[in-house]
């Protein structure tokens, strides 16, 4: 319950027995678009956007990492901000490109892409595609050449073992992302030998879900060491240097949120440095949070529909789970089951007293959103909130297991609510 207290006492203003959300009673949202469903409050978007924008330096850029929540509204929320978008597939890519996107302010990475889909976004003139390998550089190549143009590329660099940490770590090791280290030089040849390629920069993303900013500036200084040899190997600054996201929110009982003011003084310190340098005079550096930007601006929110006891354990049974959630029912990357922020949200000052698991619809074990918490006691009716919800919730979860209708989508600004995907619409465009 503290880090739910947290929340509401930073975000949720007006809340006492009932949350308010966006300035409006959770009970209203409830009545007028039924559970389950998601809501995302603009201003919390507003106050995550200001901190993360102040700590990070005049010659940083952010791209939002569309994976994180690809609702058409909070796209166009942060292209509103001057953000850029980084994607994963071509269908972001359309997403994207429907929020208003300009494709020169796409970057697009992941391992795998299909030649169809290379060719989509190089015909459109994409802002970068960032090669995951030497097939790749040469696929790009060839379809480039087709085309009768140069294809702008980053290469994704999966680097030593120095510099790791983050919940998943996404380097150092043998990974299907990026191309290793020690093949650096290779691949910057390959690319500016050939006429169809343009090399713009690096791309360098080690882990996620980073708490701490030692960690983050750590990764920073691997990602200007390699920009330096990428440069000298070029003889000629880098465009860009895209340090990736890896940027976390505390989810769990002990994490602490990360320390911005630390990250900004770190990063004055490593800028110092870096505007020294001539091999890195006029790089773009990049950032691509996702989660961080979005997770705390989102709630998921269920009904209790049934109590009941089995051998002396309590289940609050209620009217969403996983299939809306995967990531809070702990199926999505937790060894070990561990409790998103819940809450009782009709009952925030009542005594937590009771033990009890939130265990959805499903017939399957699996589908439990919390377990082993405390809370007031429940009485069917109810309403569960489960926090941070607004990044990799609905979009990472199998929405047609058991095919139970979709939860709509509503967007929550000073005071007023707006339906952006009605129930059972399974696709947020």
């Amino acid at each position: 319950m503290e880090r739910v207290q947290r929340l509401i006492a930073e975000y949720f203003n007006g809340s006492d027995r009932h949350l308010r959300f966006g300035g409006v009673a959770i009970a209203d949202l409830a009545d007028q678009y039924g559970t389950p469903f998601y809501a995302y409050d603009r201003q919390v978007l507003e106050q995550t956007w200001s901190r993360l924008r102040c700590a990070l330096p005049p010659e940083f850029t952010v791209y939002y990492s569309v994976k994180a929540n690809p609702n058409q509204r909070i796209l166009q929320f942060f292209l509103s901000k001057g953000c850029g978008l980084e994607i994963a597939s071509v269908g972001e890519f359309d997403r994207a490109l429907r929020a208003g996107c300009a494709p020169a302010r796409i970057l697009f990475a992941g391992p795998g892409k299909t030649e169809a889909e290379l060719e989509r976004v190089l015909e459109q003139n994409i802002g970068a595609v960032h090669i995951e390998s030497f097939r790749e550089m040469d696929r790009i190549s060839a379809i480039a050449r087709r085309l009768g143009r140069s294809a702008r590329i980053a290469l994704r660099v999966n680097p030593t073992e120095e510099a790791q940490g983050g919940a998943m770590r996404m380097g150092g090791k043998p990974l299907p992302f990026g191309i290793d280290e020690e093949c650096l030089e290779a691949a910057l040849d390959r690319a500016i030998s050939d006429p169809f390629l343009s090399v713009r920069g690096i791309h360098l993303f080690i882990g996620t879900q980073i708490l701490d900013p030692a960690i983050l500036l750590a990764q920073y200084r691997k990602g200007i060491a390699i920009a330096q040899r990428a440069a000298d190997r070029l003889q000629a600054p880098l465009q860009t240097v895209d340090f990736g996201g890896g940027l976390g929110i505390p989810y769990f009982p002990g994490e602490q949120s990360l320390n911005l003011e630390a990250f900004r003084q770190g990063l004055v310190e490593l800028m110092a440095d870096v505007r020294s340098d001539p091999r890195l005079t006029g790089t773009q550096f990049m950032v691509e949070p996702g989660r961080y930007l979005v997770g705390e601006a989102g709630i998921y929110v269920v009904r209790v529909n049934d109590i009941k006891y089995s051998r002396g354990k309590k289940f609050i049974i209620v009217d969403g789970g996983l299939h809306h959630h995967l990531t809070a029912s702990g199926n999505l990357g937790q060894v070990i089951k561990r409790n998103y922020p819940v809450a009782i949200l009709n009952k925030l000052n009542a005594e937590a007293r009771e033990s009890a698991d939130i265990v959805g619809p499903l017939c399957t074990p699996l589908d439990a959103l919390a377990r082993n918490v405390m809370l007031p006691p429940a009485e069917v009716g109810d309403w569960v909130g489960v926090f941070q919800s607004g990044a990799y919730a609905r979009s990472a979860s199998p929405l047609g297991f058991l095919s139970h209708p979709a939860p709509p989508e509503i967007w929550v600004e000073a005071g007023k609510s707006t339906l952006l995907c009605p129930r059972g619409q399974y696709d947020t465009i």
